[in-house]
């Protein structure tokens, strides 16, 4: 990981962006960038080099529609 992406990376993880938390995908801007997102009760615009920082796995809901 370059200096750059490792400093875009410690920047998300000190707004909240940590393993195990939940991300919730709000809304895209109309050509794709800001990405709005929601992680615990905060939201936040990520542009998309941002938002390639953070890995995500998807949570089906289960049988009462909860995540």
């Amino acid at each position: 990981m370059g200096r750059e992406a490792a400093d875009m990376a410690e920047r998300l993880a000190e707004i909240g962006f940590l393993p195990g938390e939940r991300v919730r995908l709000l809304a895209r801007a109309l050509f794709g960038e800001p990405l709005a997102v929601r992680v615990g009760s905060d939201t936040f615009a990520l542009r998309r080099a941002e938002a390639a920082c953070v890995r995500v796995v998807r949570v089906e809901p289960d049988e009462d529609g909860r995540r």
